[in-house]
């Protein structure tokens, strides 16, 4: 039996979400940035080449945001190449599977173009785009490996294009499922109180 495809689940859901339930995020002072002090602090402690990559990839974004690049799956690819010292870093050939395989976000000749089409939406200034993004990547899951390294990329990237920068990212390393849209709104309602966190 073929498992349900948590991509099309997810597109679904996507549209129900009530993502203005978020509180606004709001420019701050420059302070300490949560992505680098994770890198810095438990992802150096596991494997310190694993977060001189990530480091180096946070770099990449953070620049491509100050030049308000657009985000597609190019941009995307370039900073996994980063992360995973790759020198090609192609959108994925057939189905992908996570969650031990509880979950399989399907691949058809329109996928690419789609989540490409998903992200070009980070542009509406009326949605929490930084929540969306992330869980975007997460469940169109265009790489091979590293989804939830370049889901939380790009959320660093949209984030940045506002001036804002979270003083931790510890809070959003948290299992979350295609098939529910309180979660996502909650995802969004996260991003904003850690926003208001200062550390």
């Amino acid at each position: 039996m073929t498992a349900t495809d948590s991509l099309s689940v997810w597109l679904r859901v996507r549209r129900e979400v009530d993502w203005r339930c978020a509180p606004a995020l709001r420019r701050v002072p420059p302070g300490r940035d949560g992505f680098r002090s994770w890198c810095e602090g438990p992802v150096r402690r596991r494997d310190p080449i694993r977060a001189e990559r990530l480091l180096a990839a946070h770099a990449l974004a953070r620049e491509d945001a100050a030049r308000r690049t657009p985000l597609d799956f190019a941009l995307l690819a370039r900073w996994q190449r980063e992360v995973l010292a790759a020198s090609a870093t192609p959108f994925r050939v057939s189905d992908a599977y996570a969650k031990a395989g509880r979950e399989r976000y399907g691949l058809t000749p329109h996928t690419q173009a789609n989540f490409d089409s998903s992200l070009r939406e980070t542009t509406d200034p009326d949605i929490p785009l930084a929540a969306r993004a992330y869980l975007d990547v997460a469940f169109f899951h265009p790489f091979t490996d590293g989804n939830a390294r370049a889901a939380l990329l790009t959320l660093v990237h949209v984030l940045a294009r506002e001036d804002v920068v979270l003083p931790e990212v510890g809070p959003l390393q948290t299992t979350r499922y295609a098939d529910d849209p309180a979660g996502a709104a909650d995802l969004a309602v996260l991003i904003g109180v850690l926003n208001r966190r200062r550390c």
